[in-house]
């Protein structure tokens, strides 16, 4: 039974550098209910500082519970006030990297009283912008310790890096897939995994379905999936599957055969729709997707042995015409 999650976030207000709001600002206790009519949602993520913080633990757990939602993660806002905006965890100011793990620890107890598994890092301000403006060595060494002092610290709590090849920085650290293992591998730690964001992985150059096997093999990393969709030049956070159906077939796949269990969460930004309905779109979406490879799991396992991109073309072209 899959499991389906939405950002809190992407049921407010939304702004970009040409329009500081697109919506009105509706409160969380509204938003909570706009989740509440999604059909097949069952879990909320939820943005440190945004949506929980220390002083209102108790009332936001006691919201999700009326609602029957449980907290699918929690996501440090470590990129959207101006203290981070040249790094957080890999900022050159010690102070500012101090301070960032320090607030971390804070949202790693708050997700203890919640009973939520999973904390989301996105480190979206680690990372630069123009040539030799970065000490690489020591930039990315300090994100790899940071991220191993905290995840050291709390053993029974996932943390999931999410990764995304550029905006707001116009290189991130943690980019791809690859380098995003590269990085948990550093750890050396069992309870740091990625998460992939169909998104990100489109915009970064990548399959999604082979970034799923990868994170399988090097040993069961994928803890976390964020579902959107874009036109690969940026991050447009679309509904799912208006622009990469056959992709996603293929992802919902790959996800079952490496035995993925986590959530799927949609991770939206609908400037201009209404957000339920977009993210209710997602969702059903990707139940058609499922529904499509549990009904045809034998006929895609055997156009994949025999390699043949023909039939693969034509097993996909009468899945989608219903035959």
């Amino acid at each position: 039974m899959k499991k389906y999650a939405a950002i809190l976030g992407n049921l407010g207000n939304t702004a970009d550098r040409f329009c500081h709001s697109y919506k009105d600002n509706p409160s969380t206790e509204e938003m909570l209910r706009m989740a509440g009519k999604i059909n097949g949602i069952t879990g909320i993520e939820l943005v440190g500082t945004w949506d929980i913080n220390s002083g209102n633990v108790k009332q936001m757990k006691n919201a999700l519970e009326n609602l029957g939602l449980k907290c699918a993660s929690i996501i440090p806002d470590i990129f959207s006030d101006k203290i981070w905006s040249r790094g957080s965890i890999s900022a050159k100011d010690k102070k500012i990297r101090e301070k960032a793990v320090n607030y971390m620890r804070e949202i790693c107890g708050i997700a203890k009283e919640m009973d939520c598994k999973i904390i989301n890092i996105w480190p979206g301000q680690d990372g630069y912008d123009y040539p030799l403006q970065a000490n690489l060595l020591d930039e990315r060494k300090w994100l790899i310790e940071n991220i191993s002092l905290i995840a050291a610290e709390f053993p029974d709590l996932k943390f999931a890096l999410e990764y995304k090849a550029k905006e707001p920085r116009t290189h991130s650290y943690i980019a791809r897939m690859a380098d995003t293992l590269l990085v948990c591998m550093q750890t050396g730690l069992d309870n740091v995994g990625v998460t992939i964001d169909t998104g990100h992985s489109f915009l970064g150059g990548e399959n999604a379905a082979e970034a799923v096997v990868l994170a399988k093999q090097a040993g069961n990393k994928l803890f976390h999936m964020h579902f959107n969709d874009n036109y690969r030049a940026w991050d447009d956070d679309m509904i799912v599957g208006s622009i990469h159906s056959a992709e996603f077939i293929e992802l919902l796949y790959w996800l079952d055969k490496c035995g993925y269990d986590g959530w799927f969460s949609m991770d939206q930004y609908p400037y201009r729709e209404d957000a339920v309905g977009a993210i209710s779109e997602s969702v059903n979406w990707l139940k058609l997707f499922d529904g499509i490879v549990i009904k045809n799991r034998e006929k895609i396992n055997k156009v994949i042995m025999e390699g043949n991109a023909v039939k693969a073309s034509a097993l996909l072209r009468n899945i989608l015409s219903g035959n």
